[in-house]
């Protein structure tokens, strides 16, 4: 490993590796088993060694896709390489096909979440992502305004603390649930920072303590509509409201190269530093011909743009990392960040 960085702060680094593709590597097949190499080794897990190998920094954190219906001796096996390179293991639970805001949806929605809850639970999983609020490109939903927003909101309300309740999460290694908000068109109701921070107060106020976090995604917040200014005011509340969650670093619309972010990474990075209370980062980007993101470059043309500029798509991983790991440096060095 190319260890040329040395991280100053106490600000986990990490990575989201949908680089590797959902269609090919995280997404499991028919029977819930992983994608394997020639060797047995599970593409995620050999992908991911491989950016450890050749990463200039050392980063301890990774946050895995888990899909409903992925067979538990493969989770555990995942959680094992993955632990094995050293790092801490995160799960980002994957919902599809069901509309978490709408009533009739709710048993359906929890019947898919509740597997991989318990599964972080037993792997002692300390922190869960999710965008459990929404249907993913729903061609059926339309923008939720007035009272309809906030039954929406009411209801994933309800729908939350259910799956808090009954994955017996009270007490047990997961100390936060992060909620990620999506960009418009991904989603139609909660595209916004302050739209999913409405959930957020929603649902902890209801558990009584701030279990659940907003996460903030640096792509999600440039293509929101949003100004940098009006996010930069949300961070500050949201922190302290103590609901502020784990920051990715990804480039808005090509969610590749983070060189193609024009400016959003850096800003917001330096924000949430601001707050005191940021500590986890993840540098996220997606493969530009992933056959399981066909429907979003459909949707976003600047999706499908190529930013590798020669290197694989690893390589592109390792650069951001190098670049992250000097921002926070730097965020240390003029005492942003505490060192």
């Amino acid at each position: 490993m190319r260890s040329e960085i040395s991280l100053k702060s106490k600000v986990n680094l990490g990575i989201v590796p949908t680089h590797l593709r959902f269609v090919g590597a995280l997404l499991p097949d028919e029977n819930g088993r992983f994608p394997r190499n020639a060797d047995g080794d599970i593409l995620v897990v050999a992908g991911v060694r491989e950016l450890v190998e050749i990463s200039p920094v050392r980063f301890s954190c990774v946050q895995v896709s888990i899909f409903p219906g992925t067979d538990p001796e493969d989770i555990g096996a995942l959680v094992s390489g993955l632990k094995a390179l050293g790092l801490e293991v995160d799960f980002v639970l994957m919902v599809g096909g069901v509309n978490p805001m709408n009533p009739a949806d709710e048993d359906a929605v929890l019947a898919q979440l509740l597997p991989s809850l318990k599964a972080a639970v037993a792997h002692g999983t300390r922190h869960v992502s999710s965008t459990s609020i929404e249907e993913w490109m729903s061609a059926n939903e339309t923008r939720r305004e007035g009272a309809d927003f906030e039954a929406a909101i009411a209801q994933n309300v309800k729908l939350h603390l259910r799956a808090y309740q009954e994955a017996g999460l009270e007490g047990s290694s997961i100390e936060s649930w992060n909620i990620e908000f999506l960009r418009p068109g991904e989603f139609k109701t909660f595209t916004s920072l302050e739209r999913g921070w409405a959930f957020i107060s929603a649902a902890n106020k209801a558990l009584g303590k701030p279990f659940f976090k907003i996460l903030v995604d640096a792509a999600h917040c440039g293509d929101s509509g949003v100004s940098i200014a009006e996010n930069q005011a949300l961070i500050a509340r949201i922190a302290e409201a103590n609901e502020l969650g784990v920051f990715h670093a990804s480039a808005k619309t090509t969610r590749g190269c983070l060189s193609s972010d024009d400016g959003w990474i850096s800003v917001l990075l330096t924000a949430m530093a601001a707050t005191g209370k940021l500590q986890h980062v993840y540098v996220e980007m997606f493969d530009h011909e992933d056959a399981g993101l066909e429907m979003l470059r459909t949707m976003e043309p600047g999706h499908g743009v190529d930013t590798r500029d020669g290197r694989n798509y690893t390589e592109v991983m390792a650069d951001g990392l190098g670049d992250i790991a000097h921002r926070l440096n730097n965020l240390a060095a003029r005492g942003i960040l505490k060192s």
